[in-house]
């Protein structure tokens, strides 16, 4: 498929109601609204094409941008891609989501992700938090550099009330993710959690609740799921 092919495509399935939700929770135009199943359709026809997923992002088309993350050949993914998608994540659901998801399937998510939250630009720190999360879901835990996570724990425990509110969030993300998917650490999560105590978020006027990452971690630990590692994080 072309992407002329594809925006028509979606320009046909987007949806003013979907649109109007999708404001909310911190999606900007230019987008159409279309719901993910039928931009899995696509995927499914197109499975993994890394140059069709580059220029579907380089539209700038929000609907476009995370199909371009859904059909991403993540290992051919470089550097300077992923540091322009992550400039380029201006909505929530491409900053805390596609290109996490990127990055994470690739080489560079670990060490991007922490120059990323850095970032002055929320939306970039955002993305860099987020791709933590992702990435101690997804590793085995010998992959993981574990006293990074432990100062990466220490960072958010400090500056996370102080940050902006999609910081915030996927900050408080990452701790749920450290204490869900990293044994080694499930009590330091813990102590994080307890330290850092409710997180106040402004979800403009959404129903989307902050999660108690305390309460998230032990219902990992009462399912038996404690450090059973994710297949894939997209979806």
């Amino acid at each position: 498929m072309t992407v002329p092919e594809i925006m028509t495509y979606l320009q046909a399935n987007g949806s003013e109601s979907i649109k109007k939700i999708l404001v909310k929770h911190g999606i900007k135009e230019p987008f159409f609204g279309v719901k993910v199943e039928y931009l899995k359709t696509i995927q499914k026809q197109v499975k993994k094409d890394y140059q069709l997923a580059k220029d579907l992002y380089a539209t700038g088309n929000a609907d476009a941008m995370y199909l371009a993350g859904l059909i991403a050949d993540d290992e051919q993914m470089s550097k300077a891609d992923l540091q322009t998608w992550a400039k380029q994540a201006v909505s929530n659901n491409i900053s805390e989501y596609t290109v996490p998801w990127v990055a994470t399937g690739g080489k560079h998510g670990f060490e991007l992700a922490l120059e990323w939250i850095d970032s002055p630009v929320d939306y970039i720190a955002a993305a860099g938090w987020s791709t933590l999360g992702n990435w101690v879901s997804l590793k085995s835990d010998s992959e993981l550099d574990i006293p990074a996570l432990k100062n990466l724990m220490q960072r958010v425990i400090e500056n996370i009330h102080s940050s902006p509110n999609r910081v915030k969030v996927t900050m408080n993300n990452f701790i749920i993710c450290v204490g869900s998917y990293v044994t080694a650490l499930n009590q330091d999560a813990l102590d994080a959690a307890k330290k850092i105590g409710a997180v106040t978020v402004d979800m403009n006027g959404t129903a989307c609740k902050t999660p108690d990452a305390g309460a998230y971690i032990n219902k990992a630990v009462d399912k038996g799921t404690l450090g059973k590692k994710k297949k894939m994080v997209k979806c």
